[in-house]
Protein backbone atom coordinates (compact mmCIF):
# COMPACT_ATOMS: atom_id res chain seq x y z
CA UNK A 1 0.00 0.00 0.00
CA UNK A 2 1.11 3.55 -0.76
CA UNK A 3 0.78 6.51 1.63
CA UNK A 4 1.30 10.17 0.75
CA UNK A 5 2.67 12.33 3.59
CA UNK A 6 2.18 16.09 3.17
CA UNK A 7 3.73 18.63 5.56
CA UNK A 8 5.85 21.74 5.11
CA UNK A 9 8.00 20.57 8.06
CA UNK A 10 10.51 18.20 6.46
CA UNK A 11 11.48 16.71 9.82
CA UNK A 12 7.89 15.59 10.41
CA UNK A 13 7.69 14.12 6.91
CA UNK A 14 10.91 12.18 7.45
CA UNK A 15 9.86 10.99 10.92
CA UNK A 16 6.51 9.69 9.74
CA UNK A 17 8.10 8.16 6.65
CA UNK A 18 10.39 6.04 8.83
CA UNK A 19 7.50 4.72 10.90
CA UNK A 20 5.31 4.09 7.84
CA UNK A 21 8.07 2.26 5.97
CA UNK A 22 8.87 0.17 9.04
CA UNK A 23 5.29 -1.14 8.82
CA UNK A 24 5.87 -2.24 5.24
CA UNK A 25 4.07 0.58 3.40
CA UNK A 26 5.42 2.66 0.52
CA UNK A 27 5.78 6.40 1.12
CA UNK A 28 5.39 9.38 -1.19
CA UNK A 29 6.34 12.83 0.14
CA UNK A 30 5.14 16.36 -0.52
CA UNK A 31 6.12 19.57 1.26
CA UNK A 32 3.33 21.93 0.21
CA UNK A 33 -0.23 21.86 -1.04
CA UNK A 34 0.48 22.28 -4.73
CA UNK A 35 3.06 19.51 -4.69
CA UNK A 36 0.55 17.26 -2.94
CA UNK A 37 -2.06 17.84 -5.66
CA UNK A 38 0.51 17.12 -8.35
CA UNK A 39 1.44 13.83 -6.64
CA UNK A 40 -2.23 12.86 -6.36
CA UNK A 41 -2.74 13.45 -10.08
CA UNK A 42 0.43 11.75 -11.31
CA UNK A 43 0.96 8.82 -8.94
CA UNK A 44 -1.43 5.90 -9.25
CA UNK A 45 -2.91 3.90 -6.40
CA UNK A 46 -2.31 6.15 -3.40
CA UNK A 47 -4.20 4.40 -0.61
CA UNK A 48 -4.14 7.09 2.09
CA UNK A 49 -2.95 10.65 2.64
CA UNK A 50 -1.55 12.18 5.82
CA UNK A 51 -2.13 15.92 5.42
CA UNK A 52 -0.97 18.86 7.52
CA UNK A 53 -3.48 21.70 7.94
CA UNK A 54 -1.15 24.66 8.53
CA UNK A 55 0.88 25.10 5.35
CA UNK A 56 1.79 28.31 3.47
CA UNK A 57 0.05 29.39 0.24
CA UNK A 58 -2.37 26.45 0.08
CA UNK A 59 -3.37 25.02 3.44
CA UNK A 60 -4.51 21.48 4.15
CA UNK A 61 -8.22 22.26 4.06
CA UNK A 62 -7.85 23.72 0.55
CA UNK A 63 -5.94 20.63 -0.57
CA UNK A 64 -8.62 18.45 0.98
CA UNK A 65 -11.41 20.17 -0.94
CA UNK A 66 -9.56 19.73 -4.23
CA UNK A 67 -8.79 16.06 -3.58
CA UNK A 68 -12.41 15.33 -2.64
CA UNK A 69 -13.57 16.56 -6.04
CA UNK A 70 -11.91 13.51 -7.60
CA UNK A 71 -11.04 10.90 -4.98
CA UNK A 72 -12.46 9.31 -1.85
CA UNK A 73 -9.22 7.91 -0.39
CA UNK A 74 -8.88 8.03 3.43
CA UNK A 75 -7.31 11.28 4.68
CA UNK A 76 -5.76 11.82 8.12
CA UNK A 77 -5.29 15.48 9.07
CA UNK A 78 -2.42 16.81 11.22
CA UNK A 79 -2.61 20.19 12.91
CA UNK A 80 -1.32 22.27 15.81
CA UNK A 81 -4.91 23.54 16.15
CA UNK A 82 -6.65 21.56 18.85
CA UNK A 83 -10.04 23.18 19.50
CA UNK A 84 -13.24 21.31 18.69
CA UNK A 85 -14.12 23.97 16.10
CA UNK A 86 -10.91 23.31 14.21
CA UNK A 87 -11.46 19.56 14.32
CA UNK A 88 -15.03 19.89 13.13
CA UNK A 89 -13.95 22.16 10.26
CA UNK A 90 -11.49 19.52 9.06
CA UNK A 91 -14.03 16.71 9.36
CA UNK A 92 -16.78 18.66 7.61
CA UNK A 93 -14.41 19.49 4.76
CA UNK A 94 -14.02 15.77 4.17
CA UNK A 95 -11.22 14.43 6.41
CA UNK A 96 -11.64 10.95 7.85
CA UNK A 97 -9.68 11.50 11.04
CA UNK A 98 -7.64 14.13 12.87
CA UNK A 99 -4.49 14.10 15.04
CA UNK A 100 -3.29 17.16 16.93
CA UNK A 101 0.36 18.21 17.07
CA UNK A 102 2.57 17.48 18.90
CA UNK A 103 1.76 13.83 18.35
CA UNK A 104 3.17 10.42 19.15
CA UNK A 105 4.15 8.73 15.86
CA UNK A 106 2.76 5.47 17.22
CA UNK A 107 -0.66 7.12 17.56
CA UNK A 108 -0.46 8.35 13.97
CA UNK A 109 0.40 4.83 12.82
CA UNK A 110 -2.54 3.41 14.78
CA UNK A 111 -4.88 5.88 13.06
CA UNK A 112 -3.39 5.08 9.64
CA UNK A 113 -3.87 1.34 10.17
CA UNK A 114 -7.42 1.88 11.37
CA UNK A 115 -8.33 3.96 8.30
CA UNK A 116 -6.77 1.41 5.96
CA UNK A 117 -8.65 -1.41 7.69
CA UNK A 118 -11.83 0.63 7.47
CA UNK A 119 -11.36 1.21 3.75
CA UNK A 120 -10.58 -2.46 3.13
CA UNK A 121 -13.43 -3.60 5.41
CA UNK A 122 -16.01 -1.54 3.54
CA UNK A 123 -14.76 -2.91 0.23
CA UNK A 124 -14.85 -6.54 1.37
CA UNK A 125 -17.89 -6.75 3.65
CA UNK A 126 -20.04 -9.79 2.93
CA UNK A 127 -23.11 -7.65 2.40
CA UNK A 128 -25.18 -6.83 -0.69
CA UNK A 129 -23.17 -4.96 -3.28
CA UNK A 130 -26.09 -2.69 -4.20
CA UNK A 131 -28.68 -1.16 -1.90
CA UNK A 132 -31.62 1.11 -2.66
CA UNK A 133 -32.72 3.23 0.28
CA UNK A 134 -35.42 5.78 -0.39
CA UNK A 135 -33.95 8.20 -2.92
CA UNK A 136 -30.46 6.68 -2.76
CA UNK A 137 -28.64 4.00 -4.72
CA UNK A 138 -25.59 2.65 -2.85
CA UNK A 139 -22.84 0.54 -4.45
CA UNK A 140 -20.40 -1.12 -2.05
CA UNK A 141 -17.58 -2.09 -4.43
CA UNK A 142 -17.22 1.32 -6.04
CA UNK A 143 -18.11 3.26 -2.87
CA UNK A 144 -20.55 5.25 -4.97
CA UNK A 145 -23.79 6.81 -3.80
CA UNK A 146 -26.23 8.32 -6.28
CA UNK A 147 -29.74 9.64 -6.15
CA UNK A 148 -32.47 7.90 -8.14
CA UNK A 149 -32.11 10.83 -10.55
CA UNK A 150 -28.47 9.92 -11.16
CA UNK A 151 -26.77 12.65 -9.14
CA UNK A 152 -23.51 11.47 -7.58
CA UNK A 153 -23.00 12.24 -3.86
CA UNK A 154 -19.35 12.55 -2.84
CA UNK A 155 -18.71 10.89 0.53
CA UNK A 156 -15.61 10.23 2.57
CA UNK A 157 -14.73 6.63 3.42
CA UNK A 158 -16.14 7.04 6.92
CA UNK A 159 -19.34 8.71 5.71
CA UNK A 160 -19.86 5.86 3.27
CA UNK A 161 -19.21 3.36 6.04
CA UNK A 162 -21.85 4.94 8.27
CA UNK A 163 -24.40 5.11 5.47
CA UNK A 164 -23.78 1.52 4.38
CA UNK A 165 -23.95 0.23 7.95
CA UNK A 166 -27.32 1.86 8.58
CA UNK A 167 -28.73 1.10 5.12
CA UNK A 168 -27.81 -2.58 5.30
CA UNK A 169 -29.65 -2.94 8.63
CA UNK A 170 -32.97 -1.13 8.07
CA UNK A 171 -34.86 -0.11 11.21
CA UNK A 172 -32.03 -1.19 13.48
CA UNK A 173 -30.87 1.58 15.81
CA UNK A 174 -27.10 1.90 16.21
CA UNK A 175 -25.68 3.86 19.12
CA UNK A 176 -22.78 6.26 18.53
CA UNK A 177 -20.49 3.79 20.30
CA UNK A 178 -21.58 0.94 18.01
CA UNK A 179 -21.11 3.07 14.90
CA UNK A 180 -17.67 4.16 16.05
CA UNK A 181 -16.53 0.63 16.83
CA UNK A 182 -17.89 -0.88 13.59
CA UNK A 183 -16.97 1.91 11.16
CA UNK A 184 -13.77 3.25 12.71
CA UNK A 185 -12.87 -0.25 13.94
CA UNK A 186 -11.54 1.13 17.20
CA UNK A 187 -12.77 0.79 20.74
CA UNK A 188 -15.08 3.64 21.63
CA UNK A 189 -13.42 6.36 23.71
CA UNK A 190 -14.76 9.84 22.97
CA UNK A 191 -16.78 8.72 19.98
CA UNK A 192 -20.14 10.44 20.42
CA UNK A 193 -19.11 13.88 19.17
CA UNK A 194 -17.00 12.42 16.37
CA UNK A 195 -19.89 10.29 15.12
CA UNK A 196 -22.31 13.21 15.48
CA UNK A 197 -20.13 15.41 13.24
CA UNK A 198 -19.89 12.75 10.53
CA UNK A 199 -23.60 11.93 10.64
CA UNK A 200 -24.47 15.62 10.48
CA UNK A 201 -22.29 16.18 7.44
CA UNK A 202 -23.61 13.00 5.80
CA UNK A 203 -27.17 14.22 6.30
CA UNK A 204 -26.31 17.61 4.81
CA UNK A 205 -24.93 15.98 1.66
CA UNK A 206 -27.93 13.69 1.27
CA UNK A 207 -30.46 16.45 1.86
CA UNK A 208 -28.72 18.80 -0.57
CA UNK A 209 -28.72 16.15 -3.30
CA UNK A 210 -32.28 14.92 -2.72
CA UNK A 211 -34.12 18.15 -2.07
CA UNK A 212 -34.38 17.72 1.68
CA UNK A 213 -35.05 13.99 2.11
CA UNK A 214 -34.56 12.90 5.76
CA UNK A 215 -32.95 9.50 5.19
CA UNK A 216 -31.08 9.10 8.50
CA UNK A 217 -33.27 9.29 11.59
CA UNK A 218 -32.18 10.15 15.13
CA UNK A 219 -33.67 8.09 17.94
CA UNK A 220 -33.07 10.47 20.82
CA UNK A 221 -31.05 9.02 23.65
CA UNK A 222 -30.35 5.85 21.67
CA UNK A 223 -28.69 6.45 18.30
CA UNK A 224 -29.35 6.50 14.55
CA UNK A 225 -31.22 4.40 12.03
CA UNK A 226 -32.53 4.26 8.48
CA UNK A 227 -36.13 3.09 8.33
CA UNK A 228 -37.61 0.82 5.69
CA UNK A 229 -39.52 2.58 2.93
Amino acid sequence: MKILVVDDDKEIVELLSIYIQNEGYEVEKAYNGKEALTKIKTIKNIDLMVLDVMMPNMDGNQVLKEVRKELQLPILMLSAKTTDIDKIKGLVTGADDYVAKPFNPLEVMARIKSLLRRSNYTTNMEEPNKLEVGPLLIEKESHEVRTINGEFIQLTALEFGILYLLASHPNRVFSADEIFERVWQQESLVSAKTVMVHVSHLRDKIEEATGGEKVIQTVWGVGYKIGER
